[in-house]
């Protein structure tokens, strides 16, 4: 059994103001949530982790190849005109979020489509829903808020005006990223810069260390 609605994603229209987005609610199917959520890495820090320096396993494992599948890619292609055919993959993982998160950003250069996929239950915070913004500069003009409920999706083409950040909040809030890039070099560029924050978290767990989060 599928865990995500592949349907209602194809049925979900681009939005294309200020920049090319949709949102699904509920794209981890409402039946098989609660398990999938039973097996979230258990995550300690803030900051976006790499799968490999996490414990994937059982429906959560199930998840992330469904999303790293070639139905998933063909949806999101059909919906953006894009080829991702030969395009790889990143994915991240958050589990917590710090009071330093959320900055308005508009993700690097090198990425071409941004997923993002909210792991927790009903949402009933006042900071942490993120923010589809009009500019760099006010997080209060925002074209929508997204808030991360639970199997909630959001898919995102990155572009110069692709602005999005979030009020603060400080604990946990769970959230797969996953990206299409360039190449390669990017994905291993990227792994070893988040692999390098995390060993400056744990030698240095109340240090500074920035972050934007989505």
């Amino acid at each position: 059994m599928s865990l995500l609605d592949i349907d209602a994603l194809r049925a979900t229209p681009l939005k294309r103001e200020p920049y090319d987005y949709f949102v699904v609610e509920h794209f981890v199917k409402p039946e098989v949530f609660a398990k999938v959520l039973a097996d979230f890495p258990q995550i300690a820090s803030t900051g976006s982790i790499p799968p490999s320096e996490l414990d994937i396993h059982g429906a959560f494992e199930q998840l992330l190849d469904e999303m790293n599948g070639p139905e998933f890619r063909k949806a999101i292609e059909e919906k953006f005109g894009l080829d991702l055919s030969d395009r790889p993959t990143m994915f991240t993982i958050r589990g917590n979020c710090g009071r330093n998160n959320g900055k308005i950003h508009t993700d690097t250069e090198s990425k071409i489509i941004t997923v993002l996929l909210y792991m927790n239950q009903e949402w009933d915070k006042d900071g942490g829903r993120l923010r589809i913004l009009r500019s760099a500069t006010d997080l209060n003009d925002a074209a929508e808020e997204v808030s991360p409920n639970g199997g909630t999706l959001l898919v995102f083409r990155r572009s110069e005006n692709s602005w999005h950040g979030h009020e603060p909040f400080e604990g946990p809030r769970r959230a797969i990223q996953m990206n299409w890039v360039r190449d390669e070099a990017v994905v291993e560029h990227e792994q070893r810069r988040h692999r390098f924050t995390m060993f400056l978290k744990r030698i240095n767990p109340f240090g500074g260390v920035a972050a934007r989060a989505s």
